[in-house]
């Protein structure tokens, strides 16, 4: 199957062998992704909101690259360290999906890459 490779320099580049996202067939495969600041390299996690916000502008930055935002993406994961932050989580990243919200599963993790609080992947469609 042929698939495109999509980097956005507005995003963190990969810690690690994989890329920031693949497009195949009109559907976007993000990786998941941290609360890295893509120009300073620094994790934004000063609050659980700021981390959240950090990530979910991340996404938004290489679903951009791909020429889509958050109106196309179709089906999200959010893993998370410590489910008593699910509240300030969820709330802010409700505020990305103003209206018909995707699919989502939510999973409590005891790690995440860089010690992070939430990292947080999608698929999207044109």
């Amino acid at each position: 199957m042929a698939h495109t490779i999509i980097n956005s320099t507005k995003a963190p580049a990969p810690i690690g062998p994989y890329s920031q996202a693949t497009l195949a067939n009109g559907t976007l495969y993000v990786s998941g992704q941290i609360a890295l600041d893509a120009e300073s390299g620094n994790l934004v996690n000063d609050s659980i909101e700021n981390e959240t916000h950090k990530v979910m502008q991340n996404l938004q930055a290489i679903l951009s690259e791909a020429g889509m935002d958050f109106n196309n993406v179709l089906k999200c994961t959010i893993f998370v360290k410590d489910l008593n932050n699910f509240g300030k989580i969820n709330e802010t990243y409700g505020s990305y999906f103003t209206s018909n919200p995707p699919a989502r599963e939510t999973v409590e993790v005891s790690r995440l890459p860089k010690d992070v609080n939430v990292e947080i992947s999608c698929i999207a469609t044109k």
